[in-house]
Protein backbone atom coordinates (compact mmCIF):
# COMPACT_ATOMS: atom_id res chain seq x y z
CA UNK A 1 0.00 0.00 0.00
CA UNK A 2 2.99 2.13 0.08
CA UNK A 3 1.52 4.69 -2.91
CA UNK A 4 2.59 8.09 -3.44
CA UNK A 5 0.59 10.68 -1.51
CA UNK A 6 -0.85 13.78 -2.78
CA UNK A 7 0.72 16.50 -0.74
CA UNK A 8 1.09 20.13 -1.09
CA UNK A 9 2.07 23.28 1.00
CA UNK A 10 1.07 26.36 0.42
CA UNK A 11 1.55 29.80 1.94
CA UNK A 12 -0.73 32.78 2.21
CA UNK A 13 2.29 35.40 0.96
CA UNK A 14 5.93 34.28 -0.02
CA UNK A 15 7.39 37.55 1.20
CA UNK A 16 7.47 39.22 4.90
CA UNK A 17 8.08 42.71 5.71
CA UNK A 18 11.78 43.19 6.05
CA UNK A 19 13.59 44.06 9.65
CA UNK A 20 10.19 43.33 11.29
CA UNK A 21 8.24 39.87 12.71
CA UNK A 22 5.03 38.58 10.26
CA UNK A 23 2.86 35.92 10.84
CA UNK A 24 2.35 33.99 8.18
CA UNK A 25 -0.10 30.89 7.17
CA UNK A 26 0.32 27.57 5.55
CA UNK A 27 -1.81 25.19 4.27
CA UNK A 28 -1.25 21.69 4.24
CA UNK A 29 -3.37 19.53 2.18
CA UNK A 30 -3.45 15.24 1.59
CA UNK A 31 -5.38 12.69 0.52
CA UNK A 32 -4.78 9.34 2.10
CA UNK A 33 -4.60 6.13 -0.55
CA UNK A 34 -7.43 4.09 -1.44
CA UNK A 35 -7.44 0.51 0.30
CA UNK A 36 -7.16 -2.17 -2.50
CA UNK A 37 -10.66 -4.09 -2.54
CA UNK A 38 -8.89 -7.32 -1.39
CA UNK A 39 -6.75 -5.81 1.07
CA UNK A 40 -6.91 -7.40 3.82
CA UNK A 41 -7.12 -5.70 7.83
CA UNK A 42 -6.94 -5.91 10.99
CA UNK A 43 -9.49 -7.66 13.37
CA UNK A 44 -11.73 -5.07 14.52
CA UNK A 45 -12.80 -5.35 18.38
CA UNK A 46 -15.65 -3.33 19.12
CA UNK A 47 -18.55 -2.55 22.11
CA UNK A 48 -21.88 -0.69 21.57
CA UNK A 49 -22.74 0.92 24.14
CA UNK A 50 -26.49 2.29 23.98
CA UNK A 51 -28.48 4.35 26.31
CA UNK A 52 -31.77 2.82 27.13
CA UNK A 53 -32.89 5.67 29.60
CA UNK A 54 -36.58 6.65 29.18
CA UNK A 55 -36.35 9.69 26.70
CA UNK A 56 -34.78 7.02 24.46
CA UNK A 57 -38.39 5.72 23.83
CA UNK A 58 -39.97 5.51 20.29
CA UNK A 59 -38.35 5.75 17.40
CA UNK A 60 -34.91 6.43 18.72
CA UNK A 61 -34.10 3.12 20.90
CA UNK A 62 -35.87 1.44 17.41
CA UNK A 63 -33.90 3.27 15.10
CA UNK A 64 -30.95 2.57 17.43
CA UNK A 65 -31.69 -1.16 17.45
CA UNK A 66 -31.90 -1.36 13.44
CA UNK A 67 -28.51 0.62 13.55
CA UNK A 68 -26.23 -1.56 15.50
CA UNK A 69 -28.00 -4.15 13.85
CA UNK A 70 -26.41 -2.68 10.78
CA UNK A 71 -23.20 -2.51 11.89
CA UNK A 72 -22.68 -5.83 13.48
CA UNK A 73 -23.01 -6.54 9.33
CA UNK A 74 -20.10 -4.82 8.76
CA UNK A 75 -18.01 -7.86 11.27
CA UNK A 76 -16.07 -10.38 10.26
CA UNK A 77 -15.98 -13.95 11.55
CA UNK A 78 -12.35 -12.57 13.38
CA UNK A 79 -13.54 -9.22 14.56
CA UNK A 80 -15.21 -9.33 18.20
CA UNK A 81 -18.00 -7.01 19.38
CA UNK A 82 -19.58 -6.39 23.01
CA UNK A 83 -23.15 -4.87 23.58
CA UNK A 84 -24.06 -2.93 26.49
CA UNK A 85 -27.53 -1.35 27.27
CA UNK A 86 -27.60 1.26 29.83
CA UNK A 87 -30.34 3.68 31.97
CA UNK A 88 -29.45 3.95 36.03
CA UNK A 89 -28.58 0.09 35.55
CA UNK A 90 -26.02 -1.09 33.62
CA UNK A 91 -26.30 -4.10 31.16
CA UNK A 92 -24.11 -6.13 29.56
CA UNK A 93 -26.71 -7.62 27.21
CA UNK A 94 -23.56 -9.21 24.94
CA UNK A 95 -19.82 -10.17 26.08
CA UNK A 96 -17.74 -9.71 23.88
CA UNK A 97 -17.32 -12.29 21.58
CA UNK A 98 -16.30 -13.41 17.95
CA UNK A 99 -18.58 -11.67 15.33
CA UNK A 100 -19.73 -15.20 13.86
CA UNK A 101 -22.99 -15.67 11.82
CA UNK A 102 -24.07 -17.31 15.00
CA UNK A 103 -23.03 -14.91 17.27
CA UNK A 104 -24.69 -12.11 15.31
CA UNK A 105 -27.72 -13.92 15.17
CA UNK A 106 -28.21 -13.99 18.56
CA UNK A 107 -26.77 -10.17 19.61
CA UNK A 108 -29.91 -9.45 17.07
CA UNK A 109 -32.20 -11.50 19.00
CA UNK A 110 -30.86 -9.77 22.25
CA UNK A 111 -31.06 -6.38 20.59
CA UNK A 112 -35.00 -6.54 20.73
CA UNK A 113 -35.14 -7.06 24.01
CA UNK A 114 -33.45 -3.71 24.63
CA UNK A 115 -36.84 -1.18 25.73
CA UNK A 116 -36.42 2.77 27.21
CA UNK A 117 -36.42 2.65 30.84
CA UNK A 118 -35.22 5.03 33.42
CA UNK A 119 -32.46 7.64 33.69
CA UNK A 120 -28.68 7.65 32.18
CA UNK A 121 -25.43 6.25 34.09
CA UNK A 122 -23.43 7.35 31.05
CA UNK A 123 -20.39 6.95 32.48
CA UNK A 124 -21.31 3.18 34.10
CA UNK A 125 -22.48 2.04 30.25
CA UNK A 126 -19.58 3.83 28.45
CA UNK A 127 -17.07 2.24 30.88
CA UNK A 128 -18.46 -1.29 30.93
CA UNK A 129 -18.37 -1.23 26.94
CA UNK A 130 -14.92 -0.16 27.22
CA UNK A 131 -14.06 -2.87 29.79
CA UNK A 132 -15.38 -5.94 27.25
CA UNK A 133 -13.03 -4.61 24.82
CA UNK A 134 -9.68 -4.07 26.44
CA UNK A 135 -8.74 -7.86 27.58
CA UNK A 136 -9.01 -8.90 23.68
CA UNK A 137 -6.57 -5.80 22.25
CA UNK A 138 -3.52 -7.67 20.58
CA UNK A 139 0.19 -5.39 20.69
CA UNK A 140 -0.86 -3.75 17.86
CA UNK A 141 -4.94 -3.54 18.46
CA UNK A 142 -7.89 -1.65 16.84
CA UNK A 143 -10.20 -1.61 19.80
CA UNK A 144 -13.82 0.53 19.82
CA UNK A 145 -16.36 1.98 21.51
CA UNK A 146 -19.16 3.19 19.99
CA UNK A 147 -21.43 5.36 22.36
CA UNK A 148 -24.88 6.54 21.87
CA UNK A 149 -27.03 9.10 24.10
CA UNK A 150 -29.83 11.24 24.20
CA UNK A 151 -29.38 12.62 27.64
CA UNK A 152 -27.02 14.33 29.92
CA UNK A 153 -25.28 11.95 32.43
CA UNK A 154 -27.31 12.25 35.96
CA UNK A 155 -26.52 9.01 37.37
CA UNK A 156 -23.17 7.66 38.58
CA UNK A 157 -19.71 9.40 37.59
CA UNK A 158 -21.17 13.02 35.84
CA UNK A 159 -17.81 15.50 36.45
CA UNK A 160 -16.48 16.35 33.12
CA UNK A 161 -12.96 16.65 34.36
CA UNK A 162 -13.22 13.07 36.10
CA UNK A 163 -14.83 11.59 32.42
CA UNK A 164 -12.24 13.71 30.07
CA UNK A 165 -9.70 11.66 32.37
CA UNK A 166 -11.05 8.68 32.32
CA UNK A 167 -11.29 8.95 28.48
CA UNK A 168 -7.55 9.96 27.73
CA UNK A 169 -6.89 6.86 30.32
CA UNK A 170 -8.47 4.63 27.56
CA UNK A 171 -6.56 5.82 24.77
CA UNK A 172 -3.28 5.15 26.73
CA UNK A 173 -4.85 1.53 27.08
CA UNK A 174 -5.53 1.66 23.03
CA UNK A 175 -9.34 2.13 23.59
CA UNK A 176 -11.21 4.91 21.08
CA UNK A 177 -14.13 6.20 21.64
CA UNK A 178 -16.44 7.62 19.24
CA UNK A 179 -19.36 9.46 20.80
CA UNK A 180 -23.55 9.87 19.35
CA UNK A 181 -25.69 12.59 20.68
CA UNK A 182 -29.12 12.37 19.67
CA UNK A 183 -31.69 15.53 20.01
CA UNK A 184 -31.59 18.02 21.99
CA UNK A 185 -30.94 16.72 25.43
CA UNK A 186 -27.58 15.72 25.55
CA UNK A 187 -23.97 17.30 26.59
CA UNK A 188 -22.90 18.40 23.58
CA UNK A 189 -19.71 19.53 25.16
CA UNK A 190 -19.07 16.55 26.88
CA UNK A 191 -19.53 14.12 24.35
CA UNK A 192 -16.92 16.13 21.92
CA UNK A 193 -14.32 16.16 24.69
CA UNK A 194 -14.78 12.46 25.61
CA UNK A 195 -14.34 11.77 21.79
CA UNK A 196 -11.63 14.25 21.31
CA UNK A 197 -9.59 12.90 24.35
CA UNK A 198 -9.94 9.11 22.98
CA UNK A 199 -8.88 9.95 19.99
CA UNK A 200 -12.51 8.99 18.55
CA UNK A 201 -14.84 11.79 16.50
CA UNK A 202 -17.73 13.50 17.96
CA UNK A 203 -21.19 13.51 16.25
CA UNK A 204 -24.49 15.49 16.23
CA UNK A 205 -27.74 13.45 15.05
CA UNK A 206 -30.48 16.04 14.88
CA UNK A 207 -32.87 13.51 13.70
CA UNK A 208 -33.13 9.60 14.93
CA UNK A 209 -33.48 8.43 11.36
CA UNK A 210 -29.60 9.80 10.52
CA UNK A 211 -28.60 7.03 13.94
CA UNK A 212 -27.71 3.91 10.81
CA UNK A 213 -25.96 6.50 8.79
CA UNK A 214 -23.61 7.51 11.49
CA UNK A 215 -23.36 4.75 13.79
CA UNK A 216 -22.09 2.12 10.59
CA UNK A 217 -20.01 4.58 8.72
CA UNK A 218 -17.83 5.47 11.97
CA UNK A 219 -17.49 1.83 12.39
CA UNK A 220 -16.81 1.35 8.31
CA UNK A 221 -14.18 4.13 9.01
CA UNK A 222 -12.69 1.99 11.69
CA UNK A 223 -12.73 -0.93 9.46
CA UNK A 224 -11.03 0.95 6.25
CA UNK A 225 -7.81 2.54 7.88
CA UNK A 226 -4.76 2.78 5.40
CA UNK A 227 -2.46 4.52 8.09
CA UNK A 228 -2.27 4.34 11.49
CA UNK A 229 -1.08 7.08 13.78
CA UNK A 230 -0.64 9.18 11.31
CA UNK A 231 1.53 12.89 12.15
CA UNK A 232 2.96 15.84 10.44
CA UNK A 233 6.54 17.18 11.53
CA UNK A 234 7.45 20.77 10.92
CA UNK A 235 11.28 21.29 10.96
CA UNK A 236 11.59 24.95 11.83
CA UNK A 237 14.68 27.30 11.81
CA UNK A 238 15.67 29.02 15.17
CA UNK A 239 13.24 32.00 15.80
CA UNK A 240 10.05 30.55 13.88
CA UNK A 241 7.57 29.51 15.69
CA UNK A 242 4.64 27.47 14.24
CA UNK A 243 1.11 25.97 15.81
CA UNK A 244 -1.87 24.42 13.79
CA UNK A 245 -5.18 26.23 13.34
CA UNK A 246 -7.15 23.03 12.28
CA UNK A 247 -8.06 21.72 16.06
CA UNK A 248 -5.44 18.63 15.92
CA UNK A 249 -3.31 17.72 18.68
CA UNK A 250 0.39 19.04 19.02
CA UNK A 251 3.42 19.05 20.43
CA UNK A 252 6.46 20.68 20.62
CA UNK A 253 9.82 18.65 19.28
CA UNK A 254 13.75 19.46 18.90
CA UNK A 255 13.94 22.26 16.44
CA UNK A 256 10.10 22.01 15.33
CA UNK A 257 6.56 20.70 16.17
CA UNK A 258 4.79 18.03 15.79
CA UNK A 259 0.99 17.71 14.28
CA UNK A 260 -0.93 14.35 15.27
CA UNK A 261 -3.19 13.68 12.57
CA UNK A 262 -4.78 10.37 13.99
CA UNK A 263 -5.67 6.98 11.88
CA UNK A 264 -6.02 7.97 8.44
CA UNK A 265 -9.10 5.98 6.12
CA UNK A 266 -8.98 4.58 2.87
CA UNK A 267 -8.71 7.67 0.21
CA UNK A 268 -9.63 10.70 2.98
CA UNK A 269 -8.86 14.07 2.22
CA UNK A 270 -7.22 16.28 5.05
CA UNK A 271 -6.53 20.43 5.58
CA UNK A 272 -4.22 21.39 8.16
CA UNK A 273 -3.73 24.77 8.28
CA UNK A 274 -0.34 26.01 10.28
CA UNK A 275 0.28 29.99 11.87
CA UNK A 276 4.16 30.75 11.53
CA UNK A 277 5.64 33.33 13.40
CA UNK A 278 8.17 34.70 11.05
CA UNK A 279 11.15 36.13 12.64
CA UNK A 280 12.53 39.74 11.57
CA UNK A 281 14.63 39.06 8.43
CA UNK A 282 17.00 41.33 6.58
CA UNK A 283 15.76 42.60 2.90
CA UNK A 284 16.28 40.08 0.30
CA UNK A 285 16.98 37.25 2.92
CA UNK A 286 14.79 34.10 2.85
CA UNK A 287 13.68 31.47 5.81
CA UNK A 288 12.16 28.81 5.62
CA UNK A 289 10.56 25.42 7.19
CA UNK A 290 10.39 22.07 5.95
CA UNK A 291 7.40 19.39 6.62
CA UNK A 292 7.13 15.84 6.68
CA UNK A 293 4.40 13.33 6.81
CA UNK A 294 4.70 9.62 8.72
CA UNK A 295 2.93 6.83 9.72
CA UNK A 296 3.42 3.57 11.85
CA UNK A 297 3.67 1.48 8.74
CA UNK A 298 5.25 4.17 6.28
CA UNK A 299 2.10 4.53 4.06
CA UNK A 300 2.34 8.20 3.48
CA UNK A 301 6.07 7.93 3.32
CA UNK A 302 6.71 10.89 0.37
CA UNK A 303 9.94 13.47 0.07
CA UNK A 304 9.58 17.02 2.45
CA UNK A 305 8.14 19.42 0.79
CA UNK A 306 10.02 23.11 2.06
CA UNK A 307 8.35 26.58 2.23
CA UNK A 308 10.41 29.70 2.26
CA UNK A 309 9.24 33.34 2.85
CA UNK A 310 11.52 36.88 1.95
CA UNK A 311 12.13 39.71 3.41
CA UNK A 312 10.95 42.88 1.21
CA UNK A 313 10.21 46.31 1.14
CA UNK A 314 7.09 47.88 1.88
CA UNK A 315 6.37 47.81 -1.92
CA UNK A 316 7.24 44.29 -2.46
CA UNK A 317 5.15 43.51 0.24
CA UNK A 318 1.94 45.09 -0.82
CA UNK A 319 2.49 43.92 -4.52
CA UNK A 320 3.09 40.47 -3.37
CA UNK A 321 0.12 38.11 -4.75
CA UNK A 322 -1.99 36.33 -2.31
CA UNK A 323 -2.79 32.89 -2.95
CA UNK A 324 -6.66 32.92 -2.01
CA UNK A 325 -7.15 29.01 -1.50
CA UNK A 326 -4.98 29.31 1.60
CA UNK A 327 -6.73 32.91 2.82
CA UNK A 328 -10.48 30.91 2.35
CA UNK A 329 -9.18 27.99 4.28
CA UNK A 330 -8.12 30.52 7.31
CA UNK A 331 -10.63 32.31 7.03
CA UNK A 332 -12.89 29.25 7.09
CA UNK A 333 -11.31 28.39 10.61
CA UNK A 334 -11.20 32.07 12.19
CA UNK A 335 -15.53 31.72 11.41
CA UNK A 336 -15.79 28.27 12.64
CA UNK A 337 -13.81 28.82 15.58
CA UNK A 338 -15.58 31.77 16.56
CA UNK A 339 -19.07 30.26 16.37
CA UNK A 340 -17.48 27.35 18.24
CA UNK A 341 -16.73 30.07 21.03
CA UNK A 342 -19.88 32.22 20.37
CA UNK A 343 -22.21 28.91 21.30
CA UNK A 344 -20.94 28.26 24.34
CA UNK A 345 -21.36 32.58 25.30
CA UNK A 346 -25.05 32.18 24.09
CA UNK A 347 -25.47 29.12 26.02
CA UNK A 348 -23.99 31.48 29.78
CA UNK A 349 -26.39 33.88 28.66
CA UNK A 350 -23.48 36.58 27.06
CA UNK A 351 -25.39 37.86 23.90
CA UNK A 352 -23.56 40.93 23.76
CA UNK A 353 -20.20 39.00 23.88
CA UNK A 354 -21.07 36.79 21.27
CA UNK A 355 -22.65 38.61 19.10
CA UNK A 356 -19.32 40.96 19.02
CA UNK A 357 -16.97 38.26 18.85
CA UNK A 358 -19.01 36.75 15.61
CA UNK A 359 -18.74 41.15 14.31
CA UNK A 360 -15.15 41.16 15.17
CA UNK A 361 -14.02 38.13 13.43
CA UNK A 362 -16.49 39.04 10.18
CA UNK A 363 -14.34 42.42 9.92
CA UNK A 364 -10.78 40.76 10.58
CA UNK A 365 -11.35 38.66 7.61
CA UNK A 366 -13.07 41.58 5.42
CA UNK A 367 -9.74 42.78 6.11
CA UNK A 368 -7.84 40.68 3.78
CA UNK A 369 -11.12 39.42 1.57
CA UNK A 370 -10.54 41.95 -1.39
CA UNK A 371 -12.47 41.16 -4.17
CA UNK A 372 -12.60 37.83 -3.02
CA UNK A 373 -16.47 35.91 -3.67
CA UNK A 374 -15.96 33.42 -0.94
CA UNK A 375 -14.37 35.20 1.48
CA UNK A 376 -16.90 38.03 1.11
CA UNK A 377 -19.28 35.17 1.61
CA UNK A 378 -17.67 34.07 4.69
CA UNK A 379 -18.01 37.70 6.21
CA UNK A 380 -21.64 37.90 5.64
CA UNK A 381 -22.65 34.50 7.18
CA UNK A 382 -20.73 36.09 9.93
CA UNK A 383 -22.71 39.15 10.16
CA UNK A 384 -26.10 36.90 9.59
CA UNK A 385 -24.58 35.06 12.65
CA UNK A 386 -24.32 37.95 14.63
CA UNK A 387 -27.36 38.85 15.10
CA UNK A 388 -28.58 35.22 15.71
CA UNK A 389 -26.08 33.92 18.10
CA UNK A 390 -26.53 37.98 19.84
CA UNK A 391 -30.07 36.75 21.49
CA UNK A 392 -31.50 33.64 22.93
CA UNK A 393 -31.45 30.42 20.77
CA UNK A 394 -33.11 27.06 21.09
CA UNK A 395 -31.13 24.25 22.03
CA UNK A 396 -30.91 22.35 18.78
CA UNK A 397 -29.95 25.37 17.12
CA UNK A 398 -27.09 25.70 19.72
CA UNK A 399 -25.78 21.90 19.42
CA UNK A 400 -26.18 22.52 15.04
CA UNK A 401 -23.63 25.34 15.44
CA UNK A 402 -21.60 23.77 17.42
CA UNK A 403 -21.33 20.61 15.55
CA UNK A 404 -21.06 22.51 12.50
CA UNK A 405 -18.24 24.41 13.79
CA UNK A 406 -16.35 21.33 15.14
CA UNK A 407 -16.58 19.42 11.64
CA UNK A 408 -14.47 22.68 9.98
CA UNK A 409 -12.04 22.87 12.75
CA UNK A 410 -11.82 18.73 12.72
CA UNK A 411 -11.54 19.21 8.82
CA UNK A 412 -14.43 16.13 8.31
CA UNK A 413 -17.65 16.56 6.01
CA UNK A 414 -20.37 18.89 7.36
CA UNK A 415 -22.40 15.31 8.52
CA UNK A 416 -18.97 14.38 10.62
CA UNK A 417 -17.91 12.01 8.11
CA UNK A 418 -14.31 11.98 6.95
CA UNK A 419 -13.60 13.69 3.50
CA UNK A 420 -13.00 10.99 0.98
CA UNK A 421 -11.87 11.79 -2.71
CA UNK A 422 -14.80 11.69 -5.20
CA UNK A 423 -17.35 12.02 -2.64
CA UNK A 424 -19.32 15.13 -2.32
CA UNK A 425 -20.06 16.44 1.23
CA UNK A 426 -23.25 15.92 2.78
Amino acid sequence: MNHPTPFSLHSDVSVVPAGAPATRHLLLTLAAPEAPRAAGRQSMHVAFALDRSGSMGGSKIRLAREAVTKALGLLRSDDRFALVAYDDRVDVVVESTSASAEARRHAVQRLQEIDARGSTDLAGGWMAGCEQVAPHLADEPAGRCLLLTDGLANVGITDPEELAARAASLRARHIVTSTFGVGADFDEELLQRLAEQSGGHFYFIESPVQIADLLTSELGEALEVVARDASVAVQLPAGMRAVPLTALEWCPTDGGIRIGLGDLVSGQELEVVIRVDVPAMPLGQAAGLRITLADRDGVLASPPLQVKWTGADEAGVHGARRDRTVDRAVAALDAARARHEAVALNRAGEFGKARALLEATASRIAGYAGRDGELAAIVRRLRADAAQFGEHMDPMARKAAHFASYAVMQSRAADGKARRKGREEQ
